[in-house]
């Protein structure tokens, strides 16, 4: 058996069957982490009351916002080391690991630490329920001295991706994602020999899941004796040279900050969902989370697809990223028209796990599908065409066009016709924004420069055009 066939070549064979059988374990790692986020959800809630579930929720608001952030440095390693895969360069790719470690480890502990000394600050500035607060407290300064392990395992699990191995970190989440249901009661309540933690059982059972994990990874890696690993004098790439990390922060923090301004237009449209009323207010929240199913294959394709994307420019192959594109955002269009519509024909039901079958929320969340579904094919094929162009380096531009979707379109549009449409100017707004996202990022793949931008991963980046 080959030691490094864990690692695939995304330069060869048939693009679409090479995407779809990366794409689907990215698919799977997001259906578990929301199964995760769900089923911990109810050990909290039924084991502890509702206290402590909004304690969990508004540390959950914290962390999003974090990790948010860190997703962009995340798809940056998957770039940077997907370009030097391409290219052949084990030495580069190595350099990129060491540094990305070491600028991880360092913010990881950074953050932890920070994290644990302010927490009531950060708590404060939520205006988190009195009834919550000390709660909230004992669980996320538990949850901040887990960031060192869990960013460690993004960080691996994004270079993984770089080289081709999208199956290794899917394991690696099943495997958090049962030790972290499975431990959760188990230090909630103390059974057998483990003491009673109450809330701060739910946050240590995270954190011994991520050190599974990560453990886990780093196994992996070093039994396959994978090209991301480092022995003896590589171990020196652990301090990041100003090169890599210039490369980092010029990919990542844009990156960072466009799923950051995502979620900030996502809770100011809530405030103005909000003065609707609860039953629509409770509509649109359970319907956030049935769509959030319908964004996961965007998400997984768009993964894939920038992994794919800097492998074959790192190798030179131009001929094969338009093929890619187009491949991406076909595969992306099917498994999104599906989801939409198994969700949509199956609304009743899914809707009935939430609501009393005589609840008014019901044909108010069906009126909103109808409005608002579509939009995630749109949505999709903007994701896809960001994804693509990221692959080269690209950054700047599609954060520019982020801005003017979510902020000056989605807000402007619902905010000013609110008030003669009610509700409806508000699904609208979804659909519009999405409609302009996807015309700005298909016009930028189609004529923007981004192709003339030099690969990066070889000392500074290239400026943006």
């Amino acid at each position: 058996m080959n030691a490094r066939s864990q690692e695939r070549d995304l330069t060869t064979g048939p693009v679409t069957q090479t995407l779809i059988l990366f794409a689907l374990p990215a698919l799977g790692v997001n259906i578990l982490q929301s199964i995760n986020g769900s089923i911990n959800s109810i050990w909290v809630g039924q084991l502890l009351g509702e206290a402590a579930l909004a304690a969990t929720s508004n540390a959950g608001m914290i962390m999003f916002l974090m990790f948010a952030a860190l997703f962009g440095f995340s798809m940056a390693v998957t770039i940077l080391l997907g370009q030097a895969k391409g290219r052949g360069d084990t030495d580069m790719l190595r350099r990129i690991v060491g540094g990305s470690v070491g600028l991880f480890t360092t913010l990881g502990v950074v953050i932890a630490i920070g994290g644990y000394i302010f927490t009531p600050e950060l708590l404060g500035l939520l205006s988190t329920p009195p009834e919550a607060f000390d709660l909230a407290i004992t669980y996320l300064r538990i949850i901040f001295i887990s960031m060192p392990p869990i960013f460690a395992m993004v960080l691996l699990s994004s270079a993984l991706r770089g080289v081709g191995d999208a199956t290794t970190p899917l394991w690696s989440t099943i495997l958090y994602v049962v030790l972290d249901v499975i431990l959760n009661p188990v230090f909630i309540i103390g059974i057998g020999p483990f003491p009673e933690m109450g809330i701060g059982g739910s946050a240590f059972a995270n954190l011994l899941a991520g050190i599974a994990a990560t453990l886990f990874l780093l196994w992996r890696i070093y039994a396959n004796d994978l090209s991301i690993r480092l022995r003896g004098p590589e171990f020196g790439f652990l301090k990041p040279s100003a090169s890599i990390t210039k490369s980092l922060v010029a990919l990542g923090f844009p990156m960072g900050l466009s799923m950051i301004i995502m979620a900030l237009s996502g809770l100011v449209m809530v405030g103005l969902i909000n003065r609707e009323g609860v039953i629509t207010a409770a509509a649109f929240g359970i319907m956030n989370q049935i769509w959030s199913f319908i964004m996961m294959p965007a998400v997984a394709v768009g993964v894939a697809v920038s992994a794919m994307v800097a492998q074959n420019i790192g190798a030179g192959k131009w001929e094969r990223v338009n093929r890619i594109a187009w491949s991406g955002i076909g595969v992306n269009i099917a498994m999104t028209v599906i989801f939409l519509a198994v969700i949509t024909l199956a609304i009743r039901p899914i809707l009935l796990l939430f609501f009393d079958a005589g609840s008014p929320a019901i044909p108010v969340s069906i009126h909103m599908n109808y409005l608002v579904g579509w939009s995630y094919i749109m949505m999709g094929i903007s994701m896809v065409a960001v994804s693509v162009v990221r692959g080269n380096g690209a950054v700047l531009v599609p954060l520019i066009f982020l801005i003017i979707s979510m902020i000056i379109v989605r807000l402007g549009f619902g905010f000013w016709f609110h008030p003669e449409y009610g509700a409806d100017a508000i699904w609208w707004a979804f659909g519009i924004s999405s409609v302009s996202s996807a015309s700005l990022s298909m016009a930028y793949f189609l004529h923007g420069g981004w192709r003339k931008l030099k690969p990066m991963g070889m000392g500074e980046p290239a400026p943006q055009t």
